[in-house]
């Protein structure tokens, strides 16, 4: 025992001889080898396999591949078109759940045009949305109206579509060709002429009357108390005028300043009620003479009342 009240034993006491064999085995035996990990693939492919390997993207994969399939089926029949034309695109349909849908519109600037009639030219339709509404294409489509000559879309969100309309004024009607067209002061044809709305205005019949509009207002002007008898002008070979009244009396007009020759007929009215006469024809082509053609019946009692020796000179 040491001062410290330690026993001092021998090492060789205490280990039996085996084991210093043991640690003289164990101190020259080659360490085992150790196991190399291999380490994970850093690469871009690599990391593509471990991304499409993860469950939720493999489901999203396959769910969105079988919704492209259905989809695809759905375009091929035309359900996705009619699911389209009936409840709108999907965007429209998110825009009005949010509250963007179309609640009022705002027409302005039409006095002959309805309103039902410009939505309709519009195409406005309630699936349609704010968001999703192109305004530039609607005022184009707008503006291919003949009776509208220019328009202004306006999108006012959240909820409301403003649309003025700058109109073609009607002036007359043109008949040609079998058909009643509306047409401008200018003698644009604007519109098919489809109802009554039109049948106010001044008629001119046949080709190229169109062109020759201001001329026949100016005739109608210088008839004076005969003009509202006037029920259309016919142009003859693009040349020549020729008047027909309410009651079926045809005024024949020369080429050279009708105006002056209608003018003098009213005239001719005033002072001697020519057009209250039993007649249907008057002829102002030969510059100061008038000449007038009877009805039938007129003729009739005109000759019956004629003498003897005259009915023969007739």
């Amino acid at each position: 025992m040491d001062g410290a009240r330690r026993v001092l034993q021998s090492l060789t006491g205490i280990l039996s001889p085996n084991a210093f064999a043991y640690a003289r085995a164990y101190a020259f035996a080659p360490a085992p080898a150790r196991s190399r990990r291999r380490r994970p693939r850093t690469g871009l492919s690599a990391r593509l396999a471990r991304f499409f390997a993860h469950p939720l993207v493999t489901s999203v994969f396959v769910f969105g591949l079988l919704g492209g399939v259905f989809a695809d089926a759905a375009v091929r029949s035309g359900a996705y078109q009619q699911f389209i034309q009936e409840v709108g695109t999907p965007g429209d349909l998110m825009a009005r759940a949010v509250g963007l849908g179309i609640e009022q519109v705002t027409i302005s600037g039409i006095s002959e045009l309805k309103e039902s009639e410009v939505l309709a030219y519009a195409g406005v339709k309630a699936r349609n949305s704010l968001p999703y509404l192109d305004a530039t294409a609607m005022r184009a489509q707008l503006r291919s109206i003949p009776l509208i000559k220019d328009a202004e879309v306006r999108k006012l969100y959240p909820n409301r579509l403003a649309i003025a309309i700058v109109e073609r004024q009607p002036h007359a009607l043109w008949q040609h060709d079998g058909r009643i067209e509306i047409i401008s002061a200018d003698g644009m044809p604007i519109d098919e002429m489809r109802d009554d709305r039109f049948a106010r205005l001044p008629l001119v019949v046949g080709a190229g009357a169109n062109g020759r509009i201001g001329e026949f207002m100016k005739i109608v002007a210088a008839a004076g108390d005969l003009a509202p008898r006037i029920k259309a002008g016919a142009l003859v070979s693009q040349r020549r005028w020729t008047l027909h009244t309410h009651d079926g009396i045809e005024i024949r007009l020369p080429e050279g300043d009708p105006a002056a020759a209608v003018a003098a007929l009213a005239q001719m009215q005033r002072d001697h009620r020519l057009m209250e006469k039993d007649i249907v024809a008057v002829d102002l082509r030969a510059p100061g003479r008038v000449t007038v053609r009877l009805s039938e019946e007129a003729a009739g009692r005109r000759l019956e009342s004629l003498p003897r020796s005259a009915k023969g000179k007739v």
